[in-house]
């Protein structure tokens, strides 16, 4: 009969403390040279935005979403995203001609597996028909509300004697609106 190798635990992880996060609570493990020069680089995307980009920043800043605010050019972990909504976990990619197909997915899949969804979008369809974009947009935002809300209803029907002293802040209830084309 052979020795068979089972599952114990480590004495000393049970007695160490949670690893310290990194750069201000970010917890990605990147360096902080790499970390200044992704927020250098996302500045000069910001600088310097497709077109496709400030219609959409455009939409976004006329739109009254209530917490569910999306950050251009944002850095996420070790990517920069062109939109990201923290609140959400929800990332959106705009697709440019010319751009790298394979480093794109390996981003997204790497975003993905932290729990940030991300969208792709493609220029041209922003450009084109922002309406349909924007109504995408509304339908994806509305789904991740909802998994976000089940997911807590989850967690507390899992954890019945954790409480939560926080308030709810007010106005939180509503639903975003829908983006819409009439404001410009």
């Amino acid at each position: 009969m052979t020795n068979r190798k089972t599952l114990a635990l480590n004495p000393e992880a049970a007695t160490a403390e949670a690893p310290a996060l990194k750069k201000k609570g970010r917890g990605w493990e990147i360096s902080e040279k790499r970390l200044d020069a992704l927020h250098e680089q996302a500045r000069e995307l910001r600088r310097h935005s497709s077109e496709a980009h400030k219609a959409l920043a455009a939409k976004f800043a006329a739109a009254d979403m209530g917490r569910y605010t999306f950050k251009r050019h944002a850095v996420v972990g070790s990517a920069i995203v062109d939109f990201n909504c923290h609140n959400l976990g929800l990332a959106l990619a705009i697709d440019e001609e010319g751009q790298n197909d394979t480093l794109a997915k390996r981003r997204d899949k790497s975003l993905e597996s932290v729990g940030i969804q991300v969208m792709r979008i493609a220029a041209k369809d922003i450009l084109e028909d922002i309406d349909a974009v924007l109504q995408r947009l509304t339908l994806a935002i509305r789904e991740r509300i909802a998994a976000k809300k089940e997911a807590a209803r989850a967690h507390k029907a899992a954890n019945p004697k954790q409480t939560y002293s926080r308030p709810k802040p007010k106005g939180d209830d509503r639903k975003p609106r829908p983006l819409s084309s009439s404001r410009a």
